[in-house]
């Protein structure tokens, strides 16, 4: 090719035979900005989750589960709804319940110490009827 013809050609237009110097550096730049977007994405789709993290393990798997659907449905409605949750401090209903439960245990004088295995203090239906007092007409001899 005349030389005299590529003259007026900018520095990054490749001669026939040569290699494309502007097309790789392109090539990894898009490569590189492919995987820095996804992995923020990625990363903020896993922001509801983290926020979550500190809370209770059924929140944490209901937020869980909304951030997932969001990311395979794309549907921004419910990453919003994980965020929000992810966001609000649920009280906690199972404390007062399991402790109103030992207060009725101990009210009904129906615990026992546990055993060597670590068996829970509550006698069962049928332990607490083997150990009651026979009616009179039940008892033998």
């Amino acid at each position: 090719m005349n030389p005299a013809a590529t003259d007026h050609l900018p520095s990054f237009v490749a001669m026939p035979g040569q290699t494309d110097t502007l097309f790789f550096i392109m090539l990894a730049f898009l490569i590189a900005a492919v995987l820095m977007i996804g992995t923020l994405y990625l990363k903020l789709h896993a922001l509801p989750e983290h926020l979550a993290h500190r809370t209770s393990k059924v929140q944490y798997e209901v937020v869980a589960i909304l951030a997932l659907i969001a990311l395979f449905t794309h549907n921004a409605i419910f990453w919003i709804a994980a965020l929000l949750l992810a966001m609000i401090d649920l009280p906690d209903l199972t404390a007062p319940l399991s402790s109103m439960a030992r207060s009725l245990e101990k009210l009904s004088g129906r615990r026992r110490p546990p055993g060597p295995e670590g068996q829970s203090g509550v006698l069962s239906y049928d332990e607490q009827a083997a150990a009651a007092q026979p009616f009179p007409w039940q008892r033998k001899g």
